[in-house]
C-alpha cells in the first residue's frame, strides 16, 4: 500500500511539473524553463513507474532504454535546426505508435475488462494508428522524399468516409465480443495506419504547420486513451494535457490562415482550388542591387525583418542576424516580425531565430507589427510569401481573402529578398511585389544578406 502512495503522490507532482512547464512555454524568456521542468517530471515518472512490483523482467526496458537514449542523444547532436519540422513529425508518429503499442498489450492482458477499458484500447489503437501513419507522410512531405504538393484522386473523400464507417462498425464488434475478435481488432489497427495515410496526402507541404499542431494532439489523445486503458494516472494526465494544447494551437494555425478546422479534420485542408479568380496584379517590378539595398537600410531609422520558409530554406538567420547587429551599431532599431504559420511547423522562425540568438524581445508578433508598421522606414522580406500578400486584404475573389497577414506594404519601403517571381503556395501572384514601394533583391537569401553584409563593411 505504502509502494502504490509513492508511485501515485510522485505522479502528482509529476502531474504539477507538466503543468507548470506547459505555462512557462507560453513566454519565449521562460519557455527553456519550463521545458526542464516538464522533462524532470517525465523522468520522474518514467522512474516510478519501472518500480512497479508487476514488471517481471526488466531486461528488455533496460535494452530499450539504452536505445533510445543513444538515439535521442545523437538526433540533438547531429539534427540540424532547419530539419525541426521533421523531427517534430516524427515524434508525434512514435507517439502514436507507442501508444497503439499500448492498446495492443493491453489488449491481450485484459481481453474481457469490459467496455470502457475495451473503448479506450479501440481508441488509443485507432487515434494511434492514424497519427503514426499521418506522422510518417508529414514527415516524407517535410523532407522532400514526398512531392509537397497536394495528392488527390476521384473519390477519394467516399473512401475516406467508407472507411471511417468500416472502422466504427469493427469498433463495435470488437466492444460487444472481444474475446473472438482478435483477427477484427488487428484489421482495425492496418485500417487505422491507411487512413492516417490518407488523411495527411491531400494536405500540401506548406500547411504543415497545421498538420504538426493536429497530429500533436492526436497522439496525445491517443496516449490519453492509453493511460486510462492500463489504468496509469501519469499517462492520462500527460495525454490530456498534450491533446487540448494541440488543438488549442490547430485552432490558432487555422485562424492564421483563414481556413476552418473542418477542413484539416476532414483532409481537405490545403486541397482547396487556388488562384481560380483573382483579379489581375498591375504595376511594375522594380529590381534592385544588394548595394541599392546598402543604402536604403543605412539611411533607415527603424527596420523590420520578416522571415518565412526561404529564410529556412538558404539557412539564413546566421547572416540576418549579423545584419540585425550591425544596423543596430549604427543607430537603427531592429525587429523581426513573426507570422504564426511562417515555415512548416509552429513557431519555425522563433527557432531559427533563437539559433542564430536574436534576442526574445526582438520577435514581434502580427498583431504588434501591424500596429506599428506604418513608422517603420524599410520591411525586408527573408523568403515569405503569402502571409504578406495584400491580396488578402485588397482581392475579396483570392483564394486568400481574408487571412491575417503582416501589412508589410503599409511600411515606408519594402525590400523582398527571393529567388524569383514564382508564386508561393497559394499559387497566385503577390500584390506586394508590384507595389510602388517595394523593391526585389533576386538570389539566394543567405548569398543576398551576405552581399549587403559586405557592402556594410566596406563603407
Amino acid at each position: 500500500m505504502n509502494f502504490i502512495l509513492l508511485i501515485n503522490g510522485t505522479y502528482i507532482i509529476a502531474a504539477v511539473l507538466f503543468i507548470y512547464g506547459l505555462k512557462l512555454l507560453t513566454s519565449p524568456l521562460t519557455a527553456r524553463r519550463g521545458n526542464l521542468l516538464s522533462a524532470v517530471g517525465m523522468f520522474l515518472a518514467v522512474v516510478v513507474t519501472l518500480l512497479n512490483e508487476e514488471i517481471i523482467d526488466y531486461r528488455w526496458l533496460l535494452l530499450g532504454i539504452a536505445i533510445g537514449s543513444v538515439i535521442g542523444a545523437l538526433f540533438a547532436r547531429l539534427v540540424k535546426m532547419t530539419q525541426m519540422p521533421e523531427m517534430v513529425a516524427l515524434f508525434n508518429g512514435f507517439g502514436g505508435l507507442a501508444s497503439l503499442l499500448v492498446g495492443w498489450g493491453a489488449y491481450h492482458v485484459i481481453p474481457l475488462a469490459g467496455l470502457f477499458v475495451m473503448t479506450t484500447i479501440f481508441l488509443a489503437v485507432l487515434i494511434g494508428g492514424v497519427t503514426f501513419s499521418g506522422s510518417l507522410i508529414a514527415w516524407g512531405k517535410l523532407s522532400g522524399l514526398i512531392p509537397g504538393k497536394p495528392l488527390l484522386f476521384r473519390g477519394q473523400t467516399l473512401l475516406n468516409g467508407t472507411i471511417v464507417v468500416v472502422l466504427l462498425i469493427g469498433g463495435s464488434f470488437l466492444l460487444s465480443n472481444p474475446e473472438g475478435a482478435y483477427p477484427v481488432f488487428l484489421g482495425i489497427i492496418i485500417i487505422s495506419i491507411v487512413l492516417g495515410i490518407l488523411v495527411v496526402i491531400p494536405i500540401g507541404g506548406a500547411d504543415m504547420p497545421v498538420v504538426i499542431s493536429l497530429l500533436n494532439s492526436y497522439s496525445g489523445i491517443a496516449a490519453c486513451s492509453a493511460g486510462l486503458a492500463i489504468e496509469n494516472n501519469i499517462l492520462v494526465v500527460a495525454g490530456a494535457l498534450v491533446g487540448a494544447s494541440g488543438i488549442i494551437l490547430t485552432n490558432v494555425m487555422c485562424k492564421a490562415m483563414n481556413r476552418s478546422i473542418y477542413n484539416v479534420l476532414f483532409g481537405g485542408f490545403g486541397a482547396i482550388t487556388k488562384g481560380g479568380g483573382e483579379a489581375d496584379v498591375e504595376g511594375e517590378v522594380k529590381a534592385i542591387t544588394a548595394q541599392d539595398s546598402y543604402f536604403i537600410l543605412e539611411a533607415a531609422t527603424a527596420v523590420a525583418f520578416v522571415p518565412g520558409y526561404g529564410m529556412a530554406v538558404s539557412q539564413a538567420q546566421h547572416v540576418l542576424k549579423e545584419l540585425g547587429d550591425l544596423l543596430e551599431e549604427r543607430g537603427t532599431e531592429v525587429s523581426y516580425a513573426i507570422h504564426p504559420v511562417a515555415g512548416r511547423m509552429p513557431g519555425h522562425m522563433n527557432v531559427l531565430l533563437a539559433e542564430a540568438d536574436v534576442p526574445y524581445e526582438k520577435l514581434i508578433e502580427m498583431e504588434q507589427i501591424n500596429r506599428q508598421i506604418a513608422n517603420i522606414d524599410v520591411c525586408v522580406i527573408i523568403g515569405a510569401n503569402d502571409i504578406v500578400n495584400p491580396a488578402a486584404r485588397e482581392d475579396t475573389n483570392s483564394s486568400i481573402y481574408g487571412m491575417p497577414i503582416i501589412e508589410v506594404d503599409r511600411a515606408k519601403t519594402v525590400i523582398v529578398l527571393k529567388r524569383s517571381m514564382a508564386p508561393g503556395f497559394a499559387g497566385i501572384d503577390n500584390r506586394l511585389f508590384f507595389k510602388e514601394n517595394t523593391r526585389m533583391l533576386f538570389g539566394d537569401a543567405k548569398g543576398s544578406i551576405s552581399e549587403i553584409i559586405a557592402e556594410f563593411k566596406s563603407a
